[in-house]
């Protein structure tokens, strides 16, 4: 199965209007990891979670399979970008102490990442993988966007998506797993910034290539008479994480 690339073509758009992962979901992971000196954070995109780990771990690994993404991608001076595909990369073997990949898990082939993994890991590392379910706003906004998803560019989402929203529940996890309580990504978000985001989805990325249509535009229309484009409002997105360690 080839490597599966679906956000290059909108790089910076994805750098933009991604939610960011809530403080207390890192401290969590950091608290479970046994030592603090190279990390690997892989399908970085636009770094958001390797600059997280740089301030715990001397070193940071960060690879994703797009040129683009790791153009637009946060830099700091212990993070080391490669483009990389998961499933086999240039770090070196027994060294990891924690690996994470943060909503990307349902692109790979996992039965060649988990031996990607268990090379590059040391004995006890960790392994972290998480995602993150359809935003909530207020419920009448929330009908729309849920149409908007499943029935507008429903058609458009890679079949990998079902993984998501089944929260990974569903997916081998060969790793001595932790249990892990529930978290949540909140924001203050104005129009635009939910606009954004919606069209920087894989799927509306997808439609608007079929049918030279971007469409969001008609969704905006729906939208304006709950959300007046000056008003900001409180969104919250659901996390699902696993979390195990490496055994040799």
């Amino acid at each position: 199965m080839s490597p599966k690339d679906l956000f290059s073509g909108h790089a910076k758009l994805y750098a933009a209007f991604r939610p960011t992962y809530p403080e207390s979901l890192f401290q969590f992971i950091f608290q479970h990891v046994t030592k603090c000196n190279e990390a690997w954070d892989c399908a970085t995109g636009n770094g958001q979670v390797a600059q997280h780990l740089s301030k715990h771990f001397q070193k940071v690994y960060a690879t994703d399979i797009s040129q683009q993404q790791l153009e637009n991608a946060i830099h700091a001076d212990n993070i080391v970008y490669s483009q990389h595909a998961a499933e086999k990369t240039a770090l070196p073997e027994n060294a990891i102490d924690l690996i994470t990949v943060g909503q990307a898990l349902h692109w790979f082939d996992r039965e060649k990442f988990y031996a990607e993994v268990n090379r590059v890991g040391r004995t006890n590392a960790l392994l972290a993988v998480w995602g993150y379910a359809l935003l909530y706003v207020e419920p009448e906004i929330d009908k729309i966007i849920m149409d908007f998803y499943s029935t507008t560019v429903g058609p458009y989402w890679d079949d990998a998506r079902k993984l998501v929203e089944q929260q990974y529940q569903t997916i081998t996890f060969p790793f001595d797993e932790i249990e892990t309580p529930d978290f949540f990504i909140e924001a203050d978000w104005n129009f635009a910034q939910l606009t954004g985001y919606l069209e920087s989805w894989s799927a509306t990325q997808k439609f608007i290539q079929a049918n030279s249509v971007n469409p969001v535009l008609q969704l905006t229309e729906k939208l304006k008479p709950y959300w007046p484009v000056q008003e900001i409002k409180h969104v919250r997105f659901p996390i699902f994480l696993r979390l195990g360690r490496v055994k040799k």
